[in-house]
Formats: structure tokens, C-alpha cells, sequence
């Protein structure tokens, strides 16, 4: 476990590290015209972005070099994706899938590919990750929050989370909108865009996720699939700083798993600092989980590359040239066999 007493000053050097970021995000204009996604009556701010998200080439490319970002992981920004029926949802991800191979094959050695799959429909949805993993060269798979308002430890979406353990891939569980009822109960009666924003990266996808993730260990997930990993955003979604006493409540009573709930965050859960750019949140993460468990990750184009890279170089007076070199490439090569 890493302490506080591991932290050391590294000293300045001009050399170029390799930077990976793995929840940098994209849209199609297929998905665009699907899901009515990112339309006319979104924030100023947001509509600047949707260029940047359609963005699969040279703009891209030349925002990761102002930054120094020498690969991206893709993913696509789904929202809206779960609003779609199945045979749709799944016409579109193969879609989605192919027009991201393409980019990737066009830029080889700056990005890769995470599969968008349909999740309605989930043996379907282990074929295509299969497809996408085999013959796309893709390095897992990203998923959002709940599909039909069902959190993933529902048994029927096994097929996916099988197919991954057997590829040897990665599932990342991203955030989403809060299904209707939750939205209601929880974000509503608030001035203006304050419960959309609370329940969005205010508060409520961080929580939700931090709680879905309990919820796939709490299942036996991880007991049934020893091999498969798990990765989550933002830090650890709160999970690192509540570990300790969401452990100790929830592993007395689940004598079904085969080792306390803090143990699964050593063995099969993963934490990307995506969104996150203050030393506080990584310390306790390195405290709690260990920086064999960290990767670097911007959330472009939500969060610019440049903040990313500020960040970055914040820390260089903080953690080690071997743990920096773990968070910032060495763990995201290993696990995704770049």
C-alpha cells in the first residue's frame, strides 16, 4: 500500500514521458442523427464541444500536441445511446465501432479504440465485443451507468461481462443521466440548471457510479470472472475516500465473497484521475488503493488537454519518477497491452 511517506520530490527534467489518457471521448454523425444527442438546445458551452467530438483526425490530433498527449483511448460520449430500441442500439454500435476502427487505422500510433456496445440486447452486445476486440483491435470496452434502469450486476448482463474476461479486455464503467425516477426524486426543485448539474458531474454520476461499482462486487461479479477488470473514472467515483467504512459494513455480511470488499480494488478494479485535477483526491487514492492501480485520463473534450498537462506537471514535485512514469503510461500499457 502506498503512504504519504512514499511521496518524494522528483526533481525538473525536460524529457517527454509518454502520456496515455483512456476516457477521451468522440461522437459519429450516425449517432448524432440516431439519438438527437448534443442539439440545439444545449448550453453555449456545450455546442462548442460537439466539433471537437466529431473530431476523429488531424484536430485531434494536433490538441493532443499542444498538450503532449501521445494517445488517446476512445470512447463514445453515449448520451442518449439508452434511450434507442435494440435493433437500432445495435446497428448503430457496430456503426459507431467501424467508424472508429477507421480513425484508428488512420492514426495507429495515437489512438485506440474502447467498443460501444448495445447493452438491451447483451448476447448480441459479446458478440460485437468479440468483433471489436479480435478484428478491430480494440482494447476493451466502455459502458454507461444503468440500461433500462437496471444496474449491470443484473444476471442477464453476464454474456458481456464473460466475453471480456475471456478476450482479456477491460470493461470501463462511465456515468450517465439518472434514470427518470431517480432525476425527480433527488435533482428536481433546484433554480435554473442546478439539479441537471447536480445530478450530472456535480454530484450525481460520481455517486451513482461509486454505487454501481459496489453493486458488481456485492453480486459476486469478480468471484465468478477472478480475471476480469474493472475500470472506473473521476478518481474512484468517492469510492477510495468511503472504502474503508463501506468495506467494513458491506464484507460482514456477504459471506458469499471470497474477500473483503476492499480486496476487489486490488485485484480487479482499476481508477483513471479523468475529470480530477487537484493533489487531495490522488492522495487518498494512493492511500487507499495504490499506484499500481492508477492511470492518467483528461475527459477530453469535457476537460482541455492543456488542463490535463498542468496537472501533470503539478505532480512531478510530488510523486516519484517510477510512480509517475505508473500513472501517467506504464499501468495503462499493461493493462491494455499497448
Amino acid at each position: 500500500m502506498n503512504t504519504l511517506g512514499t511521496f518524494c520530490v522528483r526533481s525538473s527534467s525536460n524529457s517527454h514521458m509518454r502520456t496515455i489518457a483512456l476516457e477521451e471521448h468522440f461522437v459519429t454523425e450516425s449517432f448524432l442523427r440516431a439519438t438527437g444527442a448534443y442539439g440545439k438546445d444545449l448550453p453555449a458551452y456545450m455546442e462548442a464541444l460537439q466539433p471537437k467530438l466529431l473530431d476523429l483526425g488531424a484536430g485531434r490530433i494536433a490538441a493532443m500536441d499542444e498538450a503532449a498527449v501521445d494517445f488517446q483511448v476512445l470512447s463514445l460520449a453515449a448520451m442518449g445511446f439508452d434511450s434507442l430500441d435494440a435493433a437500432t442500439a445495435n446497428a448503430l454500435a457496430q456503426d459507431v465501432n467501424d467508424e472508429l476502427a477507421e480513425a484508428v487505422r488512420a492514426h495507429p500510433s495515437r489512438l485506440g479504440g474502447f467498443a460501444t456496445l448495445a447493452l438491451k440486447d447483451p448476447d448480441t452486445a459479446a458478440v460485437e465485443l468479440e468483433r471489436c476486440v479480435t478484428q478491430l483491435g480494440f482494447r476493451g470496452a466502455l459502458v454507461d451507468g444503468t440500461t433500462d434502469g437496471l444496474f449491470l450486476d443484473d444476471p442477464r448482463f453476464l454474456p458481456v461481462f464473460e466475453a471480456a474476461a475471456h478476450l482479456g479486455v477491460p470493461v470501463y464503467l462511465h456515468p450517465a443521466l439518472p434514470p427518470e425516477p431517480v432525476k425527480n426524486a433527488y435533482f428536481s426543485g433546484l433554480p435554473g440548471e442546478l439539479g441537471h448539474l447536480l445530478s450530472i458531474a456535480g454530484w450525481g454520476w460520481h455517486a451513482e457510479t461509486g454505487l454501481h461499482t459496489l453493486r458488481l462486487i456485492l453480486s459476486g461479479l469478480f468471484d465468478r470472472f477472478p480475471s476480469l477488470q474493472l475500470i472506473i473514472g473521476h478518481m474512484g467515483e468517492g469510492l477510495p475516500y468511503a472504502l474503508a467504512r463501506s468495506s467494513g459494513v458491506l464484507s460482514q455480511a456477504a459471506p458469499h465473497l471470497r474477500q473483503p470488499v476492499a480486496g476487489y480494488f486490488k485485484s480487479n478494479i482499476h481508477l483513471t484521475t479523468s475529470g480530477y485535477f487537484s493533489q487531495p483526491p490522488l492522495r487518498c487514492a494512493m492511500d487507499v488503493v495504490g499506484i499500481d492501480r492508477l492511470m492518467f485520463s483528461i475527459d477530453y473534450p469535457f476537460s482541455p488537454n492543456g488542463r490535463g498537462r498542468a496537472y501533470l506537471d503539478s505532480l512531478q514535485e510530488l510523486l516519484s519518477s517510477e510512480d509517475l512514469a505508473k500513472l501517467v503510461h506504464r499501468n495503462a500499457e499493461a493493462l491494455l497491452g499497448l
